[in-house]
């Protein structure tokens, strides 16, 4: 497997001060719910970023492809002809970009700084070596389920759906997870098996009159992860868009169809960066993902730490401390104790194609499509509607 240097893949001579940051006041993930709940009677008025017509209705289901970044939608029109035909455009995700956070920030319509889930490999207890680090989406550690030790709707105190225990349409395997029970617990789960399975639950809902249902589909990411965004990424969106189309052709006249996503994806394959010894030397440990690393310092070292990885990253990433972390908003305007306590002390986020190895970090495949950090093509995400 490759290892690149970083010098080798510098994308411009000059390199941006900061990232650009989710729209938490504005159009970004946190405000799908909220307005589909509440409608155009909503105290902050409709969103100017949603089709109007899909205020006007009475009925709405938000469908979550796990995965479709707005680029790579826009990029692929003759693929996803429906999906691109229908109204809207690009809006934010949070950070950092990745599906744990994401996702529970559609649930709750609230940052990650607010629900605490702020990422996919989160470290609680304290620094790596004093306490463990959950993995997010299969909600263990080291020593396995956490449902136990940490369990997830205290690890996730905010309210789900406004309270109104919505129909949610997610895959049967994940009925009983941990993740499930943080963003989801809340609510009235139907497992599906398969595409058939998402689109007949869904129209089983409506059947019974209700009149907003959530549904997840998570198979363009995983694709994008283990084949990256070639051929095989080409046709799950194809075969995404006609599920797209087969819910217009079907649903209740008049029902509206929301599509978004959690996180674009960026191809990164083999340019995997190891941490130098110069890095490795000042930290107790690392938590987050490839492309969005928390760097844990040793006791004291705080800024040395910062200074060292500038030194070693500042060509393909952006490298920032915690306290501006939190101070320039990048997870939402609030950042609760709980949420800061499971943050580290320096961020690694990459601005380049390339993703930062943790040896600690075990996959069952290797990763060629990645996210989770705030490149365009990662942050944006869709939000088009059409009515049935």
């Amino acid at each position: 497997m490759e290892r690149s240097e970083p010098s080798e893949l510098l994308g411009s001579a000059e390199v941006p001060v900061g990232p650009r940051l989710p729209d938490y006041g504005g159009a970004c993930v946190t405000g799908l719910v909220p307005a589909l709940l509440e409608g155009p009677g909503n105290p902050r008025g409709w969103p100017a970023w949603l089709p109007p017509e899909v205020g006007e209705a009475s009925r709405a289901l938000l469908l979550v492809l796990d995965g479709l970044g707005w680029h790579q939608l826009r990029e692929r029109k003759g693929v996803a002809p429906t999906l691109s035909e229908m109204a809207g455009g690009p809006i934010s995700t949070v950070a950092p970009t990745t599906t744990a956070a994401a996702l529970t920030s559609i649930s709750t319509g609230r940052p990650p700084g607010e629900h605490g889930v702020v990422g996919y490999r989160i470290a609680v207890g304290g620094v790596p070596s004093h306490g463990e680090i959950l993995n997010a989406l299969r909600w263990s550690t080291g020593s396995g389920d956490a449902q136990r030790r940490h369990h997830p709707r205290t690890f996730q105190p905010c309210v789900l759906f406004g309270d109104q225990r919505p129909p949610v349409v997610t895959r049967e395997s994940f009925l009983g997870s941990g993740f499930t029970a943080a963003h989801l617990s809340d609510t009235r789960l139907v497992g599906y098996r398969d595409r058939n399975g998402l689109v007949t639950a869904v129209l089983e809902a409506f059947s019974r009159g209700e009149a907003f249902v959530y549904a997840y589909w998570d198979d363009v990411d995983r694709t994008a992860h283990e084949f990256g965004l070639g051929e095989r990424y080409d046709a799950e969106l194809s075969a995404c868009d006609t599920m797209v189309a087969e819910l217009l052709n079907r649903l209740p006249p008049g029902t509206a169809l929301v599509v978004t996503a959690d996180h674009g994806q960026v191809h990164v394959d083999e340019k995997l960066l190891e941490l130098p010894s110069a890095v490795t030397s000042l930290i107790d440990g690392q938590s987050g993902e490839g492309r969005f690393r928390w760097l844990h310092a040793r006791s004291g070292g705080e800024e040395d730490l910062l200074a060292a990885t500038t030194e070693a990253f500042a060509d393909v990433a952006w490298v920032v401390g915690v306290n501006q972390v939190v101070r320039d908003g990048w997870l939402g305007p609030v950042v609760t104790e709980a949420a800061r306590s499971r943050l580290g002390d320096v961020a690694l986020v990459a601005r380049e194609p390339v993703a930062f190895i943790d040896l600690a970090e075990h996959t069952s495949i290797h990763l060629i499509g990645r996210h989770g950090g705030l490149t365009d093509e990662e942050l944006d995400v869709p939000a088009v509607g059409a009515l049935a």
